[in-house]
Parts: structure tokens; C-alpha cells; sequence
């Protein structure tokens, strides 16, 4: 019974993990996608009038969108297949980005 218990608790803990990670890694592509549809928007408004140039700038937002699309679905999809190892990199990450803060940080001091 002891050793259910333990399983059963392992997998909770990675059923959250999985989810918080859904959760920021959706956070993360709501911003990308947010911030490449104003740099569109931008873009096409500013070079409108320039026809041959701001086509070629439409283009290259289109398709710098597309790609940000193509990895937020692989993302998802990394997330889906491989929680444990999502958590193990988004912990990496923050942990990577703390330690350079505050590594930066005793610099200013």
C-alpha cells in the first residue's frame, strides 16, 4: 500500500507539473503572438504607401509569424509528449536566469 501511495503521489505531482507548464508555456505564446500581430500591424501600416516595399515587409511579417506559429505548436507539442523532461527544462531555465540576476546583480553592488 506504501508503495501505491508513492506512485500515486509521484504522478499527481507530475500531472501539475505538466499543467503549470502548459500553462506558462501558453503564456509565453500568447505574448510571442501578441507582440509579432502589433509588429505586423506596424509594419504594414508604416511602408502602406510604399507598395513594392511594404510587400516585401508584409511578407517577412507573414512569414515570421508563421514560424513563431510552427514553434508554439511544437511547444505544445513537446509539452503534450514529454512532460517530465518540459519541467526539467523550464525549471533549468529559471533557475539559469536567477543565478545570472544575481550574479549581475553583485556586479552593480
Amino acid at each position: 500500500m506504501r508503495k501505491h501511495d508513492i506512485e500515486r503521489q509521484l504522478h499527481d505531482t507530475a500531472g501539475r507539473a505538466s499543467e503549470r507548464a502548459r500553462y506558462f508555456a501558453d503564456g509565453a505564446a500568447n505574448g510571442a503572438q501578441d507582440l509579432l500581430e502589433r509588429g505586423r500591424r506596424t509594419i504594414r501600416e508604416r511602408f502602406q504607401k510604399r507598395s513594392d516595399y511594404g510587400r516585401q515587409i508584409s511578407h517577412a511579417a507573414e512569414d515570421l509569424a508563421d514560424e513563431a506559429n510552427y514553434q508554439y505548436r511544437r511547444l505544445r507539442r513537446q509539452v503534450n509528449r514529454h512532460p517530465a523532461a518540459t519541467v526539467a527544462i523550464v525549471a533549468g531555465t529559471i533557475g539559469a536566469f536567477l543565478l545570472l540576476r544575481r550574479a549581475f546583480k553583485r556586479d552593480d553592488e
